[in-house]
């Protein structure tokens, strides 16, 4: 099974990136784990859509039909949406040979410097996955508050934090398994 990770922080020290790192030490051995680059994807436009695909739209929907499942690990911004995730699944949803995340597992976690783990984000995008047939992992939820404390100096995450983004990666890996196989 191969699992993509879609940030939705394009910064590159992003607390959300780096919880992705952390998640990617977490799987099993026999699941692939692989970052979606969207730092360059344009805002969906569908002038740059149809017979002359923009080559950035055509090369994120030739990677995500590479995955079995995606975990998106967002910010909140202004009580809504990571934008560049969304753009995302705007582009993708859109492939004229189909839609490359229908029928998929997905979770997302999310995180934030502020005291809500970015619930408004979190719940914004999981609308999105609804209208584009993603199938989303209900259980657990993972919203982290305080991110920035959630790590040392040297860019360790501490325990705590870590089990829980263990316990996230655990059953989106059981739920992925499952999909795939009745899929």
């Amino acid at each position: 099974m191969k699992i993509g990770f879609i940030v939705g922080s394009l910064r590159k020290d992003s607390y959300n990136r780096k919880m992705a790192l952390v998640a990617q030490e977490l799987f099993p051995e026999d699941v692939e784990t692989e970052f979606v680059d969207i730092t360059n994807v344009p805002l969906y436009n569908e002038d740059l859509d149809g017979e002359d695909v923009h080559e950035e739209y055509q090369r994120i929907r030739d990677e995500i039909k590479k995955y079995d499942g995606y975990i998106f690990f967002v910010p909140e911004y202004n009580r809504s949406l990571a934008p560049a995730a969304k753009n995302v699944i705007d582009i993708v949803s859109k492939d004229p040979e189909g839609n490359g995340f229908a029928k998929k597992p997905a979770a997302i976690f999310s995180a934030t410097m502020g005291g809500y783990g970015a619930m408004s984000g979190n719940f914004a995008l999981k609308q999105a996955f609804t209208f584009v047939d993603m199938i989303p992992l209900q259980q657990p939820e993972i919203y982290l508050s305080n991110i920035h404390e959630s790590f040392d100096e040297n860019g360790k995450m501490d325990d705590k934090t870590k089990d829980l983004v263990g316990q996230g990666v655990t059953a989106f890996v059981d739920f992925a398994k499952l999909i795939n196989r009745e899929g």
